[in-house]
């Protein structure tokens, strides 16, 4: 039986990134010590080209600026026994996800290099949807609170068309000049990942044609640090909130991952507490446990977690019911969906992540603190959508009625898999569990871009001339 009590134990932070700045630009340092080593160890960066990781000086103007960086925490309900908190990134009515927060400080590097320098950087980010509405949200701030001209800072869009629905409007796309300048180029690829191979070509073809004699720096902006360092604020704000005590019930941190960024960037800001004075915050005295939630077409972190290899024949088999057309588990292995449509089907395509690099580094970090990982099905989330919509409302997330209108499905993943975690006994008894928020909208809560405002594409050719064109636009 789940009991939902909305607490009066509640903390938001309505500009997360501001208010916890100076917790930022320790975490900042602690990615430029690390860059630095690697780089003295031979072991090359994926970018030939990226801002540095030191955080501007915090005007009123980038005060403002960060102002969609809203983050709070709260008690949501108890489950068999199980607290539940919910950590809500969702704040940014332009993006409705937790890819705000990364996308914000990401920009604020960007205009800072171009404010030392003089050179104007045009951003170039392979997506499946989420990150690059963000980053995007991001580039059109910048220039709405003067931090940057329209001239000096640009992005390029590079999409899988299979994540066509997920596209969302925003002041690049509303008006001409913007939409040249900043194109979002629609990709027909074999498989969603591919957009990765296709952009960095791009790049690559891109900068042979000349594209940074004009004064332009490119940045492929497909970096692990970019994420990390703002999802620090998580453990800042969980710290601020809910701390973690010495003796305490054991907590775990649950999320609908594809890669795990968000976790690995808690990861971070947990370091930085633990090594470093941040002011106004407590050391945590133990480092929570991660729980993974994902969906059978991507399972390849739990399937590394929990089988030692991400390779998806080792899914457990799925027998159809005639009688019923649904497909169910073959095994008792509870990390599983027990029943589903497809044993191969896609909840949501912004997670479309294949053997995701991170997987190792998570492994290490649930071997070493605890934790767990669940895949869920669409018939599961379904099953339990009525009894989500009541618990979410009192948050103030109107899960619409007909679940068919969903966009974005990582939060209805993220509490469904956790639980399915607790009903199957995948959590110990009188956890606290903390899910995190990282994603909800509709077409009704977050208007999506017109296909008519993309660009279609097939070849790294393609998307060269494309940025090409937006660097002269």
């Amino acid at each position: 039986m789940t009991t939902t009590h909305p607490s009066p134990i509640r903390l938001t932070r309505d500009n997360a990134i501001a208010h916890y700045y100076q917790g930022l630009e320790l975490a900042a340092a602690t990615i430029r010590a690390e860059r630095a080593e690697r780089a003295g160890q031979g072991k090359g960066l994926q970018e030939s080209f990226s801002p540095a990781f030191t955080l501007p000086p915090l005007t009123p103007e980038l005060t403002a600026y960060f102002g969609t960086s809203g983050m709070s925490m709260q008690d949501l309900a108890t489950h068999r026994g199980r607290r539940l908190l919910f950590l809500d990134l969702m704040g940014n009515p332009g993006t409705l996800t937790t890819k705000t927060f990364a996308s914000l400080v990401m920009v604020a590097r960007a205009v800072e290099h171009i404010r030392t320098t003089g050179e104007r950087i045009l951003i170039l980010t392979p997506t499946s949807g989420n990150k690059g509405t963000a980053l995007r949200d991001a580039v059109a701030r910048a220039h709405a609170h003067g931090l940057v001209g329209a001239d000096q800072l640009r992005i390029v869009t590079v999409v899988p068309r299979q994540s066509l629905t997920k596209l969302r409007e925003s002041a690049l796309s509303t008006d001409e000049d913007a939409r040249r300048a900043n194109p979002v180029a629609l990709a027909d690829v074999d498989s969603p990942a591919a957009v990765k191979d296709l952009a960095s070509q791009a790049a690559a073809l891109a900068r042979q044609a000349g594209l940074e004699e004009g004064g332009w720096r490119l940045w492929y902006s497909l970096d692990l640090d970019n994420y990390r360092l703002a999802d620090a604020a998580r453990a800042f704000v969980e710290a601020d909130a809910f701390p973690v005590e010495a003796d305490g019930a054991p907590r775990l941190h649950a999320h609908a991952v594809s890669s795990a960024y968000g976790l690995l960037g808690y990861h971070l800001g947990h370091r930085t507490l633990t090594s470093q004075t941040v002011p106004g915050l407590p050391v945590p005295a133990r480092h929570p446990g991660f729980f993974l939630i994902q969906q059978l077409a991507t399972p390849d972190m739990v399937l590394s977690l929990l089988k030692g290899s991400p390779a998806h024949e080792l899914l457990p088999p799925y027998a159809l019911d005639p009688t019923t057309g649904l497909y169910h588990r073959g095994d008792d292995d509870g990390a599983f969906p027990a029943v589903t449509h497809d044993p191969h089907e896609q909840i949501d395509p912004t997670f479309y992540t294949r053997a995701p690099v991170t997987s190792a580094q998570v492994n290490e970090l649930i071997g070493r603190h605890g934790g767990g990982g669940i895949v869920v099905s669409l018939h599961e989330c379904l099953a339990f959508y009525p009894r989500l919509r009541r618990l979410l409302a009192p948050l103030g997330h109107e899960l619409p009625a007909d679940p068919r209108d969903l966009r974005e499905w990582s939060l209805v993943k993220a509490v469904t898999g956790v639980h399915l975690a607790i009903e199957r006994d995948l959590v110990p008894e009188h956890a606290e569990i903390v899910i995190h928020g990282s994603g909800l909208y509709t077409d009704r809560l977050l208007a999506p871009l017109p296909q008519a405002h993309t660009t279609a594409v097939s070849t790294a050719g393609d998307v060269s001339r494309l940025l090409l064109a937006a660097a002269s636009a």
